[in-house]
């Protein structure tokens, strides 16, 4: 059974996600601010963190980015701030989706559901087959070394630490080298939900992250071009 962190100082919300996760047999666990999460987290094996940001101390933000420092677990923020620079903040930081209240539980469940299935796919060793170059059962990419058997990214020889986001985001295109895919594409292949698509900004915001991590300048990407008001692609 998956165990959830939910992370929230408003306990209603933190009683109404509850419930809902455990009537669809999650196991939850809950804190009500960044320190008490942090603490559940050294102390459980989660599968997934359901993160507020407006929390008293430590805030969502900082909670995010100190997991992010050591796990590559999934993380759902949630807040009552709607502006989209207040999304791609909390993207920014590690996230892997963000939902602003007030929300269903429906489409929370829906949310948790996709991101366990990927976080679950992307470490189970599963091998779907693909185009890119593979040998040893990995994927080579200029400089990269891509194993989707144990979800590890080396560059010239130095592991890459990627969220499952950013790891999916990578794998979809190096297995399909020089097929553009459209931010829409690449957010339909990796959650596989079109209810919920909301534009660009949540594949912009994960793109930013990954090159920062994989591109020597990630205003000039060399690995992942940019096909301007197409989408994105990897070429031999």
């Amino acid at each position: 059974m998956s165990k959830i962190l939910v992370i929230d100082d408003e306990k209603e919300i933190v009683e109404l996600i509850r419930k809902g996760l455990e009537e669809a047999k999650y196991e939850v666990i809950t804190a009500y601010d960044g320190a008490e999460g942090l603490k559940v987290l050294e102390e459980h094996e989660i599968s997934l963190v359901i993160l507020d940001i407006m929390m008293p101390e430590i805030n969502g933000l900082e909670v995010c980015s100190r997991i992010r420092s050591h796990s590559n677990i999934p993380i759902i923020m949630v807040s009552a701030k709607s502006q989209e620079q207040d999304k791609i903040s909390g993207l920014s930081e590690g996230a892997d989706d963000y939902m602003v209240k007030p929300f269903s539980v429906a489409e929370l469940l829906a949310r948790v559901n996709s991101q366990i299935r990927r976080y679950t796919y992307l470490n189970t060793g599963t091998n779907t087959g693909g185009s890119g170059t593979s040998t040893d059962n990995c994927l080579h990419v200029k400089g990269l070394s891509i194993d989707e058997q144990k979800h590890q990214v080396t560059l010239f020889g130095e592991k890459v630490k990627l969220t499952p986001t950013e790891f999916a985001i990578l794998l979809l295109l190096a297995k399909n080298k020089g097929k553009v895919f459209s931010s829409e594409e690449i957010y339909r292949n990796l959650w596989s939900d079109e209810k919920y698509y909301e534009g660009n900004n949540t594949v912009m915001a994960h793109m930013w992250r990954l090159r920062e991590k994989i591109e020597v300048n990630p205003k000039e990407a060399k690995i992942i071009e940019t096909v301007w008001g197409v989408g994105y692609k990897i070429e031999d």
